[in-house]
């Protein structure tokens, strides 16, 4: 029985070392900051046995103790199945010299004859506390009266309050406590004139800061990256926030044993973070043609999908725009294809992140078009500018151009002729194979001569009836192709029933609580119905020209500015952190409203 047990025990182990082996981790682990004159630990974690461990000198600390070592193991029986882990530890108990940030090198050690390495670490040397309050004492006392405002409180701290328009900065609410809380609920400021993308804090963590003269423990509860959407002063308003406080109680002593103890209660106190003023300066002028209010730092990519095709056959051209900056707002670059092709809605797609630094990533748009006569044709080079905050100036993208040779496809002739006057591309793609000849020689008819029918008024009437119904289809079949021939009245006479359709799928969105594809469906279904009621392609629309275009058919500012209100108000809900609940019902009415009036505005 003896051998058996030292036997289970030799296996455990080897199996514990074997595990370690396949998936070997060694970790630094130390706090992020210290203060001058106290210790802390610096431990390095390994999940094997490992030896030789070497750590570099470390001149800005002094080593009080260590490396003293310590080796735990773990064994457990998951769905039959074992898992075994062995962790060694080496601690070290280090001390400051002097004040600042300082960096302690990555340690190696050797498992099974293999050398690994540590993570490096940083660590901030904080100075000693100059307010002569003790974290110890700073907060006690019976209520909420007796806490000081500067033990606990919360800062926004914003990074930049110059910026240019769409130019993006950092705002961060901090909070400050004398020794750890707990938050029951926080109400941030609304970010009113400001595109709002916030940062995902998943590991919030107290570290301690120095701050007037005095050390906290502090703790990010929100970074948020705001694009400001207009120039001038604006305002980011207070925010109020329900703390926990924790405070000690000293009993009264019963006996010498009750000195020793204390008891403690929760306090609720309410913080508040000051209000800050952004300076929002407009972009300076000599703005290239091609700026459509793009602000950071992109480059840009195009590229063809094929440069020989045949006629009917698709092709595609592809831009990419990435950098850090408004990515989400970025209008499309404009991509011009010959007069003869016909040209689909761009396909979108954005994949960015938010860091401290902003947003990051990139926007795909495919340009897909179809050629339908057969010959040599070139896209124009695709430009895009955009304002470089950095250097203060306008910096414009250009594209190569491309060059395209188009084969005669099947049927090319007869189905170019009918798609490229018509704005329904699918359903007219084969009327010029609907419409055939009717046969007139070869046919006899066979009457008797003393048939009554034969010469009377009816026998003229069934002639000439069809006649005149074959003239007024065909007159108003003729209508309709002229009418169709007009791809710009085409747009117009549908710009409601598109407008219509698009809102519908707003509604279903907004029955789904989809806030953003909510939002995105309303400004298409608006820039859809301005372009087409305009005549104006969606590339070359801007608000500026809107309202001059607006003007010139006779609509009033009122409405005018119920448009654009509605598309600021899409632009920044968009990605809002928060709307109230029936905001998006609110939005679709006035949409549906401002649409139907100026539906019975514009009259052409």
């Amino acid at each position: 029985m003896k051998d058996l047990i030292i036997f289970l025990c030799f296996a455990l182990t080897t199996l514990s070392s074997v595990n370690a082996e396949d998936h070997v981790t060694f970790k630094a682990s130390a706090p992020q900051s210290v203060v001058m004159g106290e210790q802390f630990r610096l431990t390095f974690v390994v999940n094997a046995e490992g030896k030789e461990l070497r750590v570099q000198e470390m001149p800005d600390f002094d080593v009080l103790m260590g490396p003293s070592q310590s080796t735990s193991y773990s064994s457990s029986w998951v769905n039959g199945k074992n898992t075994s882990e062995t962790t060694v530890s080496f601690t070290y108990i280090l001390m400051p010299k002097k004040e600042g940030t300082y960096t302690i090198a990555p340690a190696t050690i050797k498992v099974k004859g293999a050398t690994y390495s540590s993570n490096g670490l940083s660590i901030k040397v904080l100075p000693a506390d100059k307010s002569g309050k003790s974290s110890s004492n700073s907060s006690s006392g019976t209520s909420s009266a007796t806490i000081s405002n500067d033990d606990f409180f919360v800062r926004m701290i914003v990074s930049k309050a110059n910026v240019y328009e769409q130019e993006g900065f950092l705002v961060t609410f901090k909070l400050y406590a004398a020794r750890p809380c707990g938050l029951s609920g926080a109400k941030f400021p609304e970010f009113e004139g400001f595109l709002a993308q916030e940062i995902d804090l998943p590991d919030k963590q107290w570290v301690q800061d120095h701050y007037n003269n005095r050390n906290y423990f502090t703790v990010d509860l929100k970074q948020v990256v705001l694009y400001p959407q207009r120039s001038g002063q604006l305002t980011i308003g207070k925010g109020t926030y329900d703390a926990t406080i924790r405070i000690s109680t000293p009993s009264k002593a019963r006996s010498i044993f009750d000195d020793f103890f204390d008891s403690y209660r929760d306090v609720n106190k309410q913080l508040v973070s000051q209000p800050a003023t952004i300076n929002v300066k407009p972009l300076p002028s000599g703005k290239p043609a091609s700026f459509s209010g793009a602000v950071g730092n992109f480059t840009m990519t195009a590229s063809l999908s094929n440069d020989h095709v045949k006629a009917n056959e698709a092709v595609t051209v592809k831009v990419k725009i990435s950098g850090n900056g408004n990515l989400k707002v970025l209008k499309n670059p404009e991509v011009i294809f010959p007069n003869d092709f016909d040209v689909y809605d761009p396909k979108v797609d954005v994949d960015t992140k938010t860091t401290t630094s902003g947003v990051t990533g990139s926007k795909n748009i495919e340009y897909m078009a179809i050629p339908r006569y057969a010959g040599d044709f070139e896209i124009p080079a695709v430009s895009f500018s955009y304002f470089d905050t950095k250097s203060q100036s306008y910096k414009n993208l250009t594209s190569d151009s491309f060059k395209l040779h188009v084969d005669k496809g099947d049927n090319s002739s007869a189905t170019a002729s009918s798609v490229t006057n018509y704005s329904n591309k699918e359903s007219v793609k084969y009327l010029g194979q609907d419409i055939r000849f009717l046969k007139t020689r070869g046919i006899h008819f066979i009457t008797r001569r003393d048939d009554v029918f034969f010469g009377s008024f009816l026998y003229y009437l069934a002639y000439i009836v069809p006649a005149i119904l074959f003239v007024i289809f065909f007159i108003l079949y003729r209508n309709q192709i002229k009418e169709n021939s007009d791809l710009a009245k085409v747009r117009i006479r549908k710009a409601n029933k598109m407008a219509i359709k698009r809102l519908k799928n707003a509604g279903k969105l907004m029955q789904e609580k989809k806030k953003e594809a909510f939002y995105e469906e309303i400004l298409k279904a608006l820039w859809g119905y301005l372009s087409d009621k305009l005549s104006i392609p969606q590339a070359d629309l801007t608000k500026d020209n809107v309202e001059a275009e607006l003007a010139k058919y006779g609509v009033d500012e009122l409405l005018t500015k119920e448009f654009m209100d509605i598309l600021n108000t899409c632009e920044f809900a968009r990605y809002a952190p928060s709307q109230a609940p029936d905001a998006m019902d609110k939005l679709y009415e006035l949409t549906a409203d401002a649409i139907e009036k100026m539906e019975n505005t514009i009259k052409k």
